[in-house]
């Protein structure tokens, strides 16, 4: 199976659970996100690694469901805090409907994961619910840790990496892990996968504070530097804070406060220039897609699937600038 064909799969799977499963008041803002599309690439791993390991296609797709059904929960709850008014073009679930109906269909989600995962075969349930609650957890603590970082005047770049960690790499290696488990795949490859996964996670997100400045617009997607915009400290912005002299630190504060878009993007791209900090985030992660190719040397499938595996962690972390 290739990962395109998992994605079929999978989304043929969603189809079916929302006709069947999403009914109701309650529910209907469930129905909603999860029809709002993505990339599906989380619940696309686990079912995946679970073939390339010969396991059953009927568990697997209830894992990828749960932590499909998690992530989503994540961002109702995200957007929540974040006040954001759209979420893949579309309304918010709080801004469609209120946030005390989003709150408690974030709930709801979360109770479907647990719903979804008890339906495991009994041999799988508890490595699987112990595998999720580490994951979940670390994910939850992670965004704890970004929105302290919106109150501080600067950030250590080891502080940053262990929230980009937590926040976005445990999700995925989880799903990594979750498909090799449910496969009956030996602890060692479970690790080893989880690390695998976490440390492409945190390369993937260096790669997107990378791209966010210096990224070709119509090729990534959005607008360019967006986080420039918002003040988000990105391993970008952290780099170049640390290495910052006084009077290009007072360049940091006139950056932060200017209304221009246009000028405020541009004096980011001046002064991250000045001070060098795009090869040196780049050189970070590469270290880290360095170790995570590590991980995936180190586990016991067959050298064509560590082959592909690896061509879609290079495909992922090689997106045009």
């Amino acid at each position: 199976m290739q990962i395109q064909e998992a994605i079929i799969a999978f989304n043929e799977f969603l189809d079916s659970y929302k006709k069947d499963q999403l009914g109701g008041r309650l529910l209907k803002p469930v129905d909603y996100i999860l029809s709002l599309g993505g990339k599906r690439l989380r619940p696309a791993l686990v079912i995946w690694i679970n073939q390339l390991y010969g396991g059953s296609l009927k568990d697997a797709l209830k894992g990828a469901l749960a932590i499909e059904m998690f992530h989503n929960f994540s961002l109702v709850h995200d957007d929540i805090m974040d006040e954001a008014p759209l979420r893949r073009g579309k309304e918010t679930i709080h801004s469609k409907w209120g946030n005390n109906t989003a709150i408690l269909s974030g709930d709801a989600m979360l109770v479907l994961v647990y719903k979804i995962l008890s339906q495991l075969d009994e041999s799988k349930l508890k490595p699987s619910l112990e595998l999720f609650n580490f994951s979940a957890l670390n994910v939850c603590e992670g965004q704890q840790l970004d929105m302290d970082f919106e109150d501080l005047e600067s950030i250590k770049m080891d502080d940053y990496l262990m929230m980009i960690g937590l926040k976005t790499g445990d999700l995925l290696g989880a799903s990594f892990a979750l498909g090799a488990l449910l496969a009956g795949a030996s602890q060692n490859d479970i690790d080893h996968l989880y690390s695998f996964g976490k440390k492409t996670g945190i390369a993937f997100q260096l790669q997107d504070d990378i791209l966010d400045l210096y990224g070709d617009q119509k090729k990534v997607g959005k607008q360019k530097g967006g986080d420039i915009i918002a003040n988000k400290k990105t391993a970008l912005w952290i780099r170049a804070f640390e290495k910052a002299d006084e009077d290009q630190k007072r360049a940091f504060e006139k950056m932060a406060s200017e209304k221009n878009s246009s000028q405020k993007v541009e004096m980011a791209s001046v002064l991250f220039d000045q001070l060098g900090v795009r090869s040196e985030a780049e050189e970070i992660k590469s270290k880290y897609q360095k170790e995570a190719f590590e991980h995936l040397d180190a586990i016991n499938l067959t050298d064509s699937s560590k082959d592909m595996i690896r061509k879609f962690a290079e495909d992922l972390l090689g997106r045009e600038f």
